[in-house]
């Protein structure tokens, strides 16, 4: 699919992987709407790349409906959809003093992250699924994962649950939605140099890129976006995970 003149939806697009993916397919003539929950960052992002920012929670199923209305009331039918929104914060099963995870604590990953991509991937493709075909396709739904869906380290068990959950639905979505011209693809990034990298000391950064066997430094969010672009416009690509790790394999910690 040619991305110039398409609308595309990206949640979690006010920074980060999203962000530079915003940035992405503004820049390749996209018509991009972010869902995200940071207000401040949003508008900012929106209106640097001349878009549209609307305050979304992506577990809740009338704000996604609607704001995939609003989305496209704007822009025009939404052919292209890229999940990044989602958290990740460690907890071990067992605290230190031999206590279990607080079984909220667990949920909430899996409900951003696995719960919440479900429900804006059904939506999109619920309302894109009757549009007129482009070429042979409709639209494009990619959605974001992590090498922690397969080398889950300690005191990842929710997050590595909820991206493996991601990794576990590409296939039969992608079948689903063959019918209607939908694709369906995964991208599992391993090190990326996200805001929450970014925050860390520059040591700390530079110790985690040694750990990237070629190249060996922390992947840039452009390269995600790069990931982006490539599937939108290959159309054999459906159905699959892609890890974008720079051949990594996480230890156990």
């Amino acid at each position: 699919m040619d991305i110039k003149g398409q609308a595309a939806i990206v949640t979690g697009g006010a920074s980060g992987l999203g962000g530079a993916t915003a940035d992405m397919l503004a820049n390749a003539g996209a018509k991009v709407t972010i869902f995200d929950l940071n207000e401040e960052m949003g508008q900012a992002k929106a209106a640097e790349i001349g878009g549209r920012f609307i305050k979304v929670n992506v577990t809740d199923e009338s704000e996604v409906e609607a704001a995939i209305a609003e989305a496209e009331g704007v822009h025009g039918k939404a052919r292209i959809l890229v999940n990044c929104a989602g958290i990740g914060p460690p907890k071990k099963v067992i605290d230190r003093e031999g206590n279990p995870i607080p079984l909220a604590d667990f949920t909430s990953v899996v409900n951003v992250n696995l719960f919440g991509s479900f429900n804006v991937l059904s939506k999109f493709a619920a309302s894109l699924h009757t549009a007129d075909p482009i070429g042979e396709e409709r639209g494009v739904i990619i959605n974001t994962a992590s090498v922690a869906a397969f080398d889950g380290q300690i005191g990842q068990a929710a997050y590595a649950a909820s991206k493996g959950g991601i990794v576990g639905m590409t296939l039969p979505v992608a079948r689903e939605l063959a019918r209607f011209g939908i694709r369906v693809m995964t991208i599992a990034p391993g090190l990326f140099l996200t805001p929450l990298m970014a925050s860390l000391p520059q040591e700390a950064q530079d110790s985690l890129g040694r750990q990237v066997p070629f190249p060996p430094r922390l992947g840039d969010p452009t390269e995600f976006a790069a990931m982006v672009q490539s599937i939108v416009t290959n159309i054999m690509l459906n159905g699959e995970t892609i890890r974008l790790d720079g051949a990594i394999r996480m230890a156990p910690k």
